[in-house]
C-alpha cells in the first residue's frame, strides 16, 4: 500500500512537469490559462452585460467561487479519461497496479487546485471576506469533488480504452457542463421546477457549497436533504465505476 502510494504520488509529479515540458514559462501555463478564463468571463458579464453584485458580493468574486472547483473538475474529469491510453505502456506490465492510474491525473490536477484555493481565499480577504470557520468547509466540499471526480474516473478511463470517441464526447460534455452548471449565471432565473432538476447535477452541489464557504457563510448540515442525495449519487456511482474498472481490466493490455 504505501509502495503504492509513492508511485502514484512521483507519477502525479511528474505529470504535472512533462505537461508543459519543452515551452518556455513552462509550469506557469497551468496557472495562467485558468486566470486569463475568469478575466474573460469576468468582463463579459461584468462589464459587458453589467452584471450587477450577487448575493450581495461583487460578481467577480461570486463568479470566482464557482469556476475554481469548476476547472478542477474539468481537467482532472478530462485527463483521467486518457489515462489508461497514456500510460499503457505500464498497463501492460504484469505486476504494476493499474487500478492507480486513472487516480494520477486526479492528483496531479489538485496541484494547480490547492495553490488557487489559496489564491481564492486571499482575493476574497481583500474584498473584507475574511476566513472563518465556514472557510474550512471547503476541506469537506473538496472531498466531495475528490470521491465525484474518482467516481466519473474510473468509468471514463475503462470505456476509452474500448471507445477512443469517449475522450472527445466528454471534453464537449464539459463544455456543456459547464453551462448547465449554475456558474456564470444564478440558479434562480428557474422556474421552481426547473431548479429542482439543476440540483440533480452533483457538480451544483460542490459549486454552491464553495459559494457557501466564501460567501453565503452556510453550514453543509443545512442542507441536509441535498447532501443525503449527493453522496448516495456520488457512491453509487463510484461502485459502479471501481467494479466496471476492476471486470474490464483483465483486457486493458490485449486491446492497448
Amino acid at each position: 500500500m504505501c509502495q503504492n502510494r509513492e508511485i502514484l504520488f512521483s507519477l502525479a509529479k511528474n505529470d504535472f512537469k512533462v505537461r508543459y515540458a519543452g515551452s518556455y514559462l513552462g509550469k506557469i501555463w497551468a496557472f495562467v490559462q485558468p486566470v486569463v478564463t475568469i478575466l474573460l468571463y469576468w468582463f463579459v458579464f461584468q462589464m459587458g452585460f453589467r452584471t450587477g453584485s450577487v448575493d450581495g458580493a461583487p460578481y467577480v468574486l461570486w463568479l470566482m467561487a464557482g469556476l475554481i472547483p469548476w476547472f478542477y473538475f474539468s481537467e482532472a474529469v478530462s485527463g483521467s479519461t486518457n489515462s489508461l491510453v497514456e500510460y499503457s505502456y505500464l498497463v501492460k506490465k504484469v505486476a504494476f497496479h493499474i487500478s492507480i492510474l486513472p487516480v494520477v491525473k486526479v492528483v496531479s490536477a489538485f496541484f494547480i487546485h490547492v495553490f488557487f484555493l489559496g489564491l481564492v481565499i486571499l482575493i476574497f480577504a481583500c474584498y473584507g471576506y475574511y476566513p472563518d470557520l465556514y472557510t474550512l468547509q471547503m476541506v469537506y466540499y473538496l472531498v466531495c469533488m475528490v470521491v465525484l471526480v474518482l467516481a466519473i474516473a474510473y468509468i471514463a478511463s475503462a470505456l476509452t480504452v474500448f471507445f477512443r470517441d469517449l475522450r472527445p464526447i466528454v471534453n464537449i460534455g464539459l463544455q456543456i457542463g459547464i453551462w448547465m452548471t449554475p456558474i456564470m449565471w444564478q440558479h434562480t432565473m428557474l422556474s421552481p421546477d426547473l431548479q429542482m432538476i439543476m440540483k440533480l447535477n452533483p457538480v451544483y452541489y460542490i459549486v454552491s457549497g464553495y459559494r457557501d464557504c466564501l460567501i453565503n457563510k452556510v453550514a453543509f448540515w443545512q442542507h441536509g436533504a441535498w447532501t443525503v442525495y449527493f453522496w448516495v449519487f456520488t457512491f453509487g456511482l463510484l461502485l459502479i465505476g471501481t467494479k466496471l474498472f476492476h471486470k474490464l481490466k483483465i483486457h486493458f493490455a490485449d486491446v492497448l
